[in-house]
């Protein structure tokens, strides 16, 4: 079994982390998709890979599953998700055990979505409510595991206001969080101003910038309903002006630009959500490598 190490001494080298994020597959063709993409993403060397772990816990399975396959056949460094929703602390414990045992110590520690067609988070009656209670308790049972946690340069789509949602996202890391990697945004400015709110707040952690490439005019118009992510006009007005097949191409250029533009920033780290998909997330990885 390969060695895990702690992601956060990653960010010690003062170069950009690189990392992209995977999902369990629930089909036979979408379990040879995700090796597909993990074997053609070796030759850009991610520093770490995430796998996502379904509402409720619905993948936790298949997210040891494939994480432990990331990283034996791949050789990736691997963090897998956990999330509070419909998880009792007994089963969180367990999880966390399961982790430990499979040779993973690092978790990106989030609080879960409520399932489809609900708007409301309920917690698990024996459980936690918010994510910063995860972080302390993985902490104090783990205090070598490596902690990520999520933040949201837009703000969380619960939160009041931006300086509310920075102030939540302090407890987390006051609660041991690591390093911070956001949700996607599409216009860099929302990124540059989180941070400098963060760092005003008293948030000295790495927060890495997470991208993932509009492919179509009814994607981003989707991600703007789900996350309450500001689309720039200027992409707009590309997607819904080009034929329907170029809109991968004009996703990906605009993508590319924001790398440029972080990379030169000397961000902390750069996150792809790759949707377990080679093409787009090969060639954005080389933007990040090159």
């Amino acid at each position: 079994m390969n060695s895990s190490r702690n992601i956060g001494d990653k960010f010690a080298k003062k170069e950009t982390v690189f990392s992209v994020e995977f999902f369990p597959p629930k089909t036979e063709e979408g379990a040879r998709q995700i090796l597909r993409t993990a074997n053609k993403l070796r030759e850009v060397s991610p520093d770490y890979v995430s796998i996502t772990y379904g509402a409720g816990g619905s993948t936790r399975e298949r997210t040891v599953e494939y994480g432990e396959l990331l990283r034996e056949i791949f050789n990736f460094e691997v963090m897998p998700h956990l999330t509070c929703f419909g998880n009792s602390k007994a089963e969180i414990s367990d999880m966390l055990k399961r982790f430990n045992a499979s040779g993973f110590c690092n978790v990106m520690a989030l609080r879960g979505d409520p399932p489809k067609g609900e708007t409301v988070f309920v917690p698990h009656p024996d459980g936690f409510k918010h994510a910063s209670e995860l972080v302390e308790f993985i902490r104090e049972n783990y205090p070598d595991f490596g902690i990520g946690c999520a933040g949201y340069p837009e703000k969380h789509p619960e939160a009041r206001t931006l300086d509310a949602d920075i102030g939540y996202l302090k407890r987390k890391v006051d609660a041991g969080a690591d390093f911070i990697v956001t949700q996607l945004f599409f216009d860099n400015a929302h990124y540059f101003r989180f941070v400098e709110k963060c760092r005003a707040a008293g948030i000295d952690k790495p927060i890495i910038a997470g991208l993932l490439p509009a492919l179509s005019l009814k994607q981003v118009n989707n991600f703007k309903t789900m996350c309450s992510s500001d689309i720039p006009n200027t992409l707009l007005e590309r997607l819904a002006n080009a034929p329907e097949e170029d809109g991968a191409k004009i996703g990906l250029d605009w993508a590319r630009s924001q790398i440029e533009e972080l990379k030169s920033a000397k961000v902390d780290g750069i996150h792809l959500y790759i949707l377990n998909r080679a093409a787009s997330a090969l060639e954005l990885a080389r933007a990040i490598r090159g």
